[in-house]
């Protein structure tokens, strides 16, 4: 495929054309194309083909911040690669005009963003997407630039690119004055040599009603940040609670940053060895199956590698009529990472502004304090407990601890616990619900209910056996029937949202951090930069019990 990207089209929340950056061929015009795109029925895919169009256009889509991003080309273009364009160019817009990317920032910072889509993608064929790389050759002019009136600063972010406009019309040549690594800036220089590993992990886990788990995943990010000058050559080293050897049997579906050197990474699976880009970036991405299959069969809570936080348990169609349900909250103790062998740091998160040390996991989730690698601290926990559309109303909420929030319009209650407050005992909520209006019954203008049809025929007063048992008969279906309509107004499962600090559910952990001093250039003699490491575990919803 030789396809080429011919627009960019980025329309505003009111999908008015903010701006229209053709590269090639004739393409339509921002106002010819939107009409066709929002012409196709919802949900729109990311790519759309137009058959109508002369000739038949590619719309390939992308929504950000309220933003429409569009991109069309006419001849066959690999698709990932036309989506992949569309993340870098907004990666690329936060990293120079600010996050969150706004309509008004793209349409006063044209100048820079003009620039940055003319480097990016040259005459339709993508080019330099790499931040660091664009930074060397876009001017970026801030107010310091516009108060001195435009004089180059060296070393100053924003005004390499005059300087290097001028050595290359003095030297004639682009190579001379271009990284070798496309990833980094040259000439980085920075007075406070740092680097920091932070490893985050995304809980994805349902649960049947006994309690058993059904499917459990860990998606893991290795974020890196490199403030450190010159040219450094880094090896992280990663291992498991089994030991290095296991962890290509741990980390499935790896994807990593293009500065990781993949063959190290083969020959030695557990060592990332790579020069950083400067600043923050994604250094690698995995998948965990926190539930290996053993034998054919898949394991179980005990003998798995899951191990959560906190439990719950769910009962419904409690109470004499049925309409009640019960939440209870159990936390569990996890242990952490422990402590990383980095020489000369200790763990990042103590040694960060505010930050405090716990005297255990125990202690972190009654102190507030900020969790480390070795006292792990709970936070954030949140209970959703979504309910059917039949459920019109709560009538009851009692919760042991903490505050609850019913919303009626998106038919659930959130259940917020302080951490502290849950330690001990755990906690309940129950609540009763209330069905729609049986058909049944009937109410007057005033809200007094009406129970069948009345005579004005005078009865007597004595009492009869018959009647009575009767009575208790119909009261004894009634109830039954009440019970059995309760049943499809409880909960079918429940959310858990927490995160917690200096624990990982895979087991995965930071070993080293060395800074190969025979490969790195210009870190000056006697530079010893500074090294932590932060693990963090979120789960957004992502514990789902079923009822």
């Amino acid at each position: 495929m030789n396809g080429a990207i011919e627009a960019l089209y980025i329309y505003d929340e009111h999908n008015r054309p903010i701006l229209s950056h053709p590269y090639t061929s004739r393409p339509l015009t921002a106002p010819q194309l939107l009409p066709l795109y929002l012409g196709h029925p919802t949900p729109r895919p990311n790519l759309i083909y137009l058959p109508n169009t002369s000739p038949p256009t590619l719309v390939f889509s992308l929504t950000h911040c309220n933003l429409l991003f569009l991109l069309t080309s006419s001849t066959e273009i690999e698709p990932l690669l036309a989506l992949e364009f569309l993340h870098r160019v907004i990666d690329v817009f936060e990293e120079f005009i600010g996050a969150p990317l706004l309509a008004h920032k793209v349409e006063s910072s044209y100048d820079v963003v003009a620039q940055l889509l003319n480097e990016m993608c040259d005459a339709g064929a993508v080019s330099t997407t790499e931040p660091n790389a664009l930074r060397d050759v876009v001017e970026v002019e801030g107010w310091i630039g516009k108060l001195l009136g435009g004089i180059n600063i060296p070393g100053k972010p924003g005004f390499s690119a005059s300087s290097n406009m001028s050595a290359i019309s003095s030297t004639g040549s682009l190579a001379a004055n271009t990284p070798s690594l496309p990833w980094r800036r040259a000439n980085v220089r920075h007075t406070s040599n740092e680097l920091y590993v932070d490893l985050v992990e995304t809980l994805s886990v349902t649960l049947a009603p006994s309690g058993r788990p059904l499917a459990a995943f860990a998606n893991g990010t290795i974020a890196f940040t490199s403030k450190i000058s010159g040219v450094p050559d880094l090896l992280l080293n990663l291992s498991t609670p089994s030991g290095r050897q296991n962890i290509n049997s741990v980390m499935e579906l790896p994807v990593f940053h293009p500065c990781v050197r993949l063959a190290r990474w083969r020959e030695k699976p557990g060592e990332l060895s790579f020069v950083p880009p400067d600043g923050r970036f994604v250094l690698a991405g995995y998948e965990v199956d926190l539930l290996p299959f053993q034998n054919g069969k898949i394991g179980t809570t005990n003998s798995s590698n899951l191990k959560l936080p906190v439990n719950v348990e769910v009962k419904t169609s409690l109470g004499p009529s049925g309409s009640d349900f019960e939440v209870r909250l159990f936390i569990t103790k996890v242990s952490g990472q422990g402590n990383s062998s980095i020489s000369g740091s200790a763990s990042r998160s103590s040694s960060l502004p505010g930050g405090r040390s716990g005297s255990g996991f125990g202690g972190g989730l009654g102190g507030g304090h900020v969790g480390t690698s070795s006292t792990p601290a709970l936070e954030d926990l949140v209970v959703t407990v979504p309910l059917p559309s039949d459920v019109r109303n709560l009538s009851e909420i009692r919760a042991s601890r903490g505050d609850t929030t019913y919303n009626p319009g998106e038919r659930s209650v959130e259940w917020n616990i302080p951490v502290k407050e849950a330690v001990a005992g755990g906690a309940t909520l129950r609540c009763t619900v209330v069905g729609p209006l049986s058909e049944d019954e009937d109410f007057d203008a005033n809200g007094f209910k009406l129970d069948g049809s009345y005579n004005y025929e005078e009865e007597p007063y004595q009492d009869h056996p018959v009647a009575a048992l009767k009575t208790e008969t119909m009261d004894e279906q009634k109830d039954s029937k009440k019970i059995a309509f309760n049943k499809i107004l409880m909960p079918s499962s429940t959310t858990v949202s927490f995160s917690v600090k200096g624990w990982l559910a895979s087991g995965i952990k930071v070993e080293s951090l060395v800074i190969d001093t025979r490969k790195s250039r210009g870190l000056g003699e006697g530079i010893k930069p500074y090294k932590g490491v932060k693990y963090l575990t979120v789960s957004r919803g992502g514990v789902e019990i079923r009822c």
